[in-house]
């Protein structure tokens, strides 16, 4: 492996990836409200055709009924979350990695870059959840043809009202169980990936873009192949009424996998692995200029 440029510095971590959460929302919500869309939608009656037969489907309906502004439903949510919980991502596992380290020279085995991004899963699941619970309530919205809520702050205010503070951390244990194992597996790939595509004799911190696309883009991949059933029962579970799956996720596995089969499991499948590429792409890709730039004007920090 490559040895580290400079020290690691948790705090730097944490301003550069809250740049990196922006540039991925940007990039990837349309997608995202595709696979919320995909991931809830009611099973269809013998007889019927479903409300959506796949991604292309669901994106052509929701422009055309929606428009533009449709695909980014749900948006401010994770625009006021991304920020934060991007930035404590990144601290996560830049402090994970930190507290493995003997001395600032030591050059961390991918087993430990796992764990240090397991770490990071940890860190930002008390911001990722009442995000993703109100995003997925806003995304649904629309195509049910009800208005419940009038954007991000009145459905977190009728959710408080309705069940408390357990209401806005409706599925806290299914996100863990999703952003643990994948966020090991997101900065095990990535950093991998970055020392393979490094040319020998350069150093890593002059990897080009095109070549940070490349490691970001798959990092993002790899991730949501471990994050995809478990994102599917959050998302079930999230938008579901109040007492329907009074034992949490089994519940919803046991319902799924008995009316709509193991498959069902990776439902959104298409548009999470085409919004994968480009959302974390873009997401790595602003992290590292963010780096640069604070490397650049806080050489110490």
């Amino acid at each position: 492996m490559a040895e580290e440029p400079k020290p690691i510095s948790p705090l730097k971590n944490l301003l550069a990836g809250g740049f990196g959460g922006v540039c991925l929302v940007f990039v990837g919500h349309p997608l995202d409200t595709v696979k919320v869309r995909l991931q809830t939608q009611p099973a269809s009656l013998p007889g019927q055709s479903p409300m959506y037969s796949g991604t292309f489907d669901c994106f052509r309906k929701t422009l055309l009924r929606e428009g533009i502004t449709g695909l980014y439903r749900g948006m401010a949510a994770p625009i006021i979350g991304v920020t934060p919980m991007f930035a404590v991502c990144f601290f996560g596992f830049g402090l994970g990695k930190k507290l493995q380290q003997k001395s600032p020279e030591d050059v961390l085995s991918y087993s430990e870059i796992f764990a240090a991004g397991m770490l990071s899963g940890v860190f930002t699941t008390g911001i990722m959840t009442p995000g993703e619970r109100i995003k997925c309530l806003l995304q649904i919205q629309a195509s049910s043809g009800e208005t419940k809520y009038n954007g991000p702050l009145d459905c977190a205010k009728k959710l408080y009202q309705e069940s408390g503070i357990r209401g806005i951390y409706k599925g806290t244990v299914l996100t863990l169980m999703r952003d643990v194992p994948a966020s090991g597996m997101y900065f095990m790939t990535y950093e991998w990936l970055k020392n393979i595509l490094t040319p020998e004799g350069k150093s890593v911190s002059d990897l080009s873009v095109p070549r940070i696309l490349v490691a970001g883009g798959t990092a993002g991949i790899f991730n949501w192949a471990v994050a995809i059933p478990p994102d599917v029962l959050k998302s079930r579970f999230q938008t579901a009424p109040p007492g329907k799956y009074p034992n949490g996720f089994r519940d919803v596995l046991t319902e799924l996998i008995q009316k709509e089969g193991i498959t069902s499991l990776y439902k959104g499948f298409n548009a999470v692995m085409i919004r994968a590429f480009p959302a974390n792409a873009a997401c790595f890709l602003g992290f590292e200029v963010a780096m640069k730039f604070l490397n650049w004007l806080t050489p110490n920090l």
